[in-house]
């Protein structure tokens, strides 16, 4: 039996609460987590390891895998979105070589894309686990990214 549109919704609701149930319940995790891929010797540094044509910049992939490792945890059975997953894929799974520095933005950008993009989805969803009670019928854009990431939009 196909779920009709207002089953569909209930689900994705549903869902969402969920979500920002995990999220909550795993706060003081997900809040060390950002603070980490923030600090200097991590996002920082590999933001400036990109500008100085280091191989260093490199190390941004481990916390690019552990981000996006823990958000897939805060709702296992939930696909998350493909475009992100796209993002991920090219900018992880890199290893240097000497040929790289020739074409350095090109093989580089994607790493710094795939860790700002995971990382500004983490901030989201640490934001949003503070900020709401429920997940609202009015969407901060914010939570709606969120959303997205789990497909839940």
């Amino acid at each position: 039996m196909e779920k009709n549109f207002a089953q569909a919704w209930q689900e994705l609701e549903s869902l969402a609460a969920a979500l920002l149930s995990n999220i909550k319940q795993r706060l003081p995790e997900l809040e060390a987590l950002r603070d980490q891929a923030a600090s200097h010797w991590h996002g920082e540094d590999g933001f400036y390891r990109f500008y100085h044509q280091s191989f260093k910049v490199y190390g941004l992939q481990g916390d690019t895998e552990r981000i996006v490792t823990t958000l897939r945890s805060l709702l296992p059975d939930r696909d998350l979105n493909d475009w992100f997953l796209t993002i991920v894929k090219e900018g992880t799974g890199k290893k240097f070589t000497v040929e790289h520095n020739l074409n350095w933005l090109a093989e580089t950008r994607p790493i710094l894309e795939a860790f700002f993009h995971a990382k500004t989805m983490l901030d989201l969803v640490v934001k949003y686990g503070r900020e709401l009670d429920a997940a609202p019928k009015m969407l901060p854009s914010g939570w709606a990214a969120v959303l997205y990431l789990y497909n839940l939009r």
